[in-house]
């Protein structure tokens, strides 16, 4: 990897977090509900837009170097797995256990199932 590569790669990762943070803060104002829907809908669209992006750097669609760019560094600062399972302990703490089931098993199903999509979706690029 070259010192470019490493500088972009640091800076993707700084904007997706900027980017998840405006997300959530967005959602959070508009959906004002005990349960996490920004996470969640950062981390599908996240896992949607991997799976899209995998797939189009295996058919050479996208150069190695942007795919760990975007991939590694915005999404992997985009999406957020430990704000999903302290959510999940925090609803678990709050005694809403189907929320709490909901959000761990339901984020983890959905996530996959739009990595998939996106990996199918990028496949037909």
């Amino acid at each position: 990897m070259t010192a470019l590569v490493f500088i972009a790669l640091a800076l993707a990762g700084g904007l997706g977090a900027i980017a998840r943070f405006l997300l959530d803060g967005a959602m959070g104002r508009r959906f004002q509900t005990a349960f996490p829907w920004a996470t969640f809908t950062i981390n599908v669209s996240g896992s949607l837009a991997l799976g899209l992006l995998t797939a189009m750097a295996a058919g050479n669609v996208v150069p190695r170097e942007w795919a760990l760019i975007l991939g590694t560094g915005f999404l992997g600062g985009y999406t957020t797995f430990s704000t999903n399972s302290y959510e999940t302990l925090r609803l678990l703490g709050e005694k809403r256990y189907a929320a709490s089931f909901a959000n761990a098993f339901g984020t983890l199903a959905a996530s996959v199932g739009a990595a998939a999509l996106g990996f199918w979706l990028g496949g037909l690029a």
